[in-house]
């Protein structure tokens, strides 16, 4: 069942259209109802507080023709405004970026807007019948027309300031630095893996892994795509009622291959087709990665926009050193997180699941090597991510945290002494890795 909804959910919060439809159905729903109730409040509300349309049926008619052309026309602008925010942010961005933009709910309600008070424009305007007929007038119903074209002109307001702030660089990068750390605080909460008292988190005997090796039976992917989504709670309690141990051979974010393995179960003979099926069920493959349970994702995103930032084409160092902050800033907060155990037990202290997991030195090689790489000629880049891991280097508090950080310092600084001509440029470089080697020898739990 939660397969289902992550599939569903993560298809609807990036659509354009599901917001929008929601809203058309409301406005239709809410035309049929305010032109049931129209004749008697109307004249309820014209002799106690006058305000109210008083036209007659050839006015209305006209009210509701004009603001409902005039609806369809301004949402097909904000369509065509959107469609070039997209392609600007494709371009210079990075089409993994588009995500994003679609994802703003900001949009979709705008959209929805528009298209919400056509519709109702349209409804209400087919009800009035003329003087040859029983005259009707919906009063009540063309007034509430002209309040929501009266919205959608201040919606307009927003929508435009909206864009013109969506499609900055800065903007961006802080939008998925936002995603990133939720994701952060999601996977990695506070004491994660420390498990129940008694709980051992220790990775079992030797005899054990090697019959698992020997005996397991892998459970293959029924297509091709990016793991997307495990239903961990799920697995485990399979795992339990079925007495069984299940190795995770992929994690979220990885691209599968049709038929390759995504997990192992122990024992091998318990492996039914139906039970296969039953595991195969709790994956999700998708044609691209989210960030629900990939932590990786966020920072990979951060990093296409530093890397295409750092371009001949775009030349923009202020853009990456934003991303670098940003990348920063991430890292600090998952310093201080502790790592998920691989080993999941159940209730009797039993064995169920060996999942790999995500270790700070993987996020951190993510994070600086391929803005390393690409700035090593820019001193400013190359300055700005010495700074940011001796910021980080005070947050860390696991010698191996510190081993990947000091590292990292290592090849910055040996790309620097290549890549920049100038002697104070290398120097000023030196100076920080200098800084940043005072705090990775400092011993675990004295940093800041």
């Amino acid at each position: 069942m939660k397969r289902q909804v992550f599939k569903y959910w993560n298809r609807i919060r990036s659509s354009f259209w599901f917001i929008p439809a929601v809203m058309a159905g409301v406005a239709v729903a809410l035309a049929f109802v305010s032109v049931t109730v129209d004749e008697p409040l109307t004249k309820w509300l014209t002799l106690n507080l006058g305000w109210t349309f008083t036209g007659g049926a050839e006015g209305a008619s006209a009210v509701l023709g004009i603001i409902a052309g005039s609806m369809i026309t301004i949402a097909g602008v904000v369509f065509s405004m959107t469609l070039v925010v997209l392609s600007l942010a494709s371009a210079q961005l990075g089409p993994r970026l588009l995500r994003v933009f679609m994802s703003d709910s900001a949009t979709q309600v705008v959209l929805g807007t528009f298209i919400a008070t056509f519709l109702y424009c349209l409804i209400v305007v087919r009800t009035i019948r003329r003087a040859e007929e029983v005259l009707f007038v919906p009063h009540l119903s063309v007034t509430f027309g002209v309040l929501l074209a009266v919205a959608s002109v201040g919606v307009l307001i927003y929508f435009i300031h909206n864009v013109s702030i969506s499609i900055q660089a800065n903007e961006i990068a802080a939008r998925v630095s936002k995603e990133l750390i939720e994701t952060i605080d999601h996977l990695f909460p506070q004491h994660i893996g420390r498990g129940a008292q008694g709980i051992p988190t220790e990775p079992p005997d030797v005899a054990f892994l090697e019959a698992f090796d020997q005996e397991a039976r892998p459970v293959g992917a029924v297509g091709d795509g990016y793991l997307q989504f495990i239903d961990a709670d799920a697995l485990l309690a399979l795992a339990m009622g079925e007495d069984l141990v299940v190795r995770l051979e992929q994690k979220p974010g990885d691209y599968v291959v049709a038929s390759c393995p995504l997990a192992l179960i122990w024992p091998g003979n318990r492996a039914t087709a139906p039970l296969i099926n039953q595991v195969q069920s709790l994956f999700v493959l998708g044609r691209q990665r989210t960030s629900d349970q990939d932590v990786e994702f966020g920072v990979n995103q951060l990093v296409e926009i530093a890397v295409r930032a750092l371009s001949p084409g775009l030349n923009d160092p202020f853009t990456a050193i934003t991303c670098v902050d940003h990348l920063g800033s991430a890292l600090c907060r998952l310093a201080t997180r502790d790592m998920p155990s691989p080993y999941r037990h159940d209730c009797q202290n039993r064995l169920r699941v060996i999942a790999p997991v995500n270790t700070f030195p993987a996020v951190t090689d993510a994070a600086f090597d391929q803005i390393r790489q690409y700035g090593r000629t820019s001193a400013a880049v190359t300055i700005r991510l010495m700074e940011t891991i001796a910021v980080v280097a005070g947050f860390v508090h696991r010698p191996q945290d510190r081993a990947a950080l000091s590292r990292h310092a290592e090849m910055i600084v040996r790309g620097a002494i290549e890549g920049l001509p100038e002697g104070e440029d290398r120097r000023a470089v030196e100076e920080r890795y200098r800084a940043v080697s005072r705090l990775c020898s400092v011993p675990a739990g004295d940093g800041c």
